[in-house]
């Protein structure tokens, strides 16, 4: 199959930015004639064929909104919605919820929110296409949704906890409205079932996947008569708070506690390199934008949620229960 020629393809061959280009096939004025005779000669050339006419009342921008700015697992979405949309010829605003005003827009990417919230019943009084990445709750029906395998995920993290031996291990969930929470910790629950072994309450934890909430849960499981030999935490923030509490209590990961984590945010650079439930969050930031841009130009969504395989990650934060090979392992594999 043929590769679609793309604005990008034809800014890269002509030497000027995708916006130029953009410029150009808009008819802009503020182009010098030379570069607009090269990018002309390309379109003719490449055989350009726009996947559509954009509309005169389109701005050529999306947006795509986040529940606050401190987000870090965010910023590697945005690096697929920025990187597809610049395809594409379209500008990217980032907004806080809180922030957000009513502006023209061709489309909104939406971060942990549904469509049912007040950004997106606002964004929908005004007909603004939407695409929701990992909402918060059940999505709005007309709502395209991207996920990731988040069951599968808790469930494959716990099982190779209990592979290596581990019999009670511990669970910090995130908070407890969010779908991506809920079936993390039911994929845990699934893993224990599974293996025949207790659910006992007293090792579940909730945080709100910051590092001190990380802190906090991992210290009090820490401090329980009869402790865990390994936490499995819902995000990487909250699994290097665990890293703390144990540090902090005497304790060394992997010899003495085994931790495991979600997200595969620079978990490599931790000490020791934090096993981890990897999220491939730049490609979940194309495939929202993608499937926004389809809706801009009338193409009905796909499917109305698509999910990305998860994958587990293991590094040197694990070893068998009272393991002796854990802190060797892991100088071996932490980078230089």
């Amino acid at each position: 199959m043929t590769k679609r020629v793309t604005i990008a393809t034809i800014a890269q061959a002509a030497g000027v930015s995708v916006p130029t280009v953009s410029r150009v096939l808009n008819n802009h004025g503020d182009i010098s004639r030379e570069t607009r005779e090269r990018v002309e000669r390309l379109l003719r050339e490449y055989d350009y064929r726009p996947r559509a006419s954009r509309r005169p009342d389109r701005s050529g921008m999306i947006d795509f909104i986040l529940p606050d700015l401190d987000c870090p697992w965010a910023m590697q979405l945005l690096r697929g919605v920025e990187h597809t949309a610049r395809e594409e010829g379209v500008g990217v605003t980032v907004s806080a919820a809180a922030a957000v005003r009513p502006r023209r827009t061709d489309g909104a990417v939406l971060v942990t929110m549904s469509g049912r919230d007040r950004v997106g019943a606002e964004l929908r009084r005004l007909a603004v296409p939407m695409v929701s990445i990992d909402p918060g709750d059940e999505a709005a029906a007309d709502v395209p949704t991207i996920g990731v395998t988040n069951w599968s995920g808790g469930r494959t993290a716990t099982e190779h906890l209990i592979g290596l031996g581990h019999r009670r291990i511990g669970m910090i969930g995130g908070p407890k409205g969010l779908l991506c929470s809920r079936a993390r910790l039911d994929g845990h629950r699934a893993a224990l079932e599974d293996a025949g072994l207790p659910l006992d309450p007293g090792l579940l934890e909730v945080g709100d996947f910051s590092f001190e909430s990380g802190v906090a849960a991992g210290g009090r499981l820490l401090d329980r008569p009869g402790p865990p030999t390994a936490i499995f935490a819902a995000n990487d923030q909250m699994a290097l708070g665990v890293y703390a509490a144990a540090w902090s209590r005497g304790l060394r990961v992997p010899e003495d506690l085994s931790v495991v984590g979600f997200d595969d945010l620079d978990a490599h650079r931790a000490t020791p390199p934090l096993t981890t439930v990897r999220q491939p969050l730049v490609e979940m930031g194309r495939l929202a934008t993608r499937t926004l841009l389809g809706l801009i130009r009338g193409e009905p969504a796909v499917a109305a949620r698509a999910e990305l395989v998860t994958e587990l990650i293991v590094r040197a934060s694990i070893a068998a229960p009272g393991s002796a090979r854990g802190h060797q392992g892991w100088r071996e594999q932490a980078p230089a």
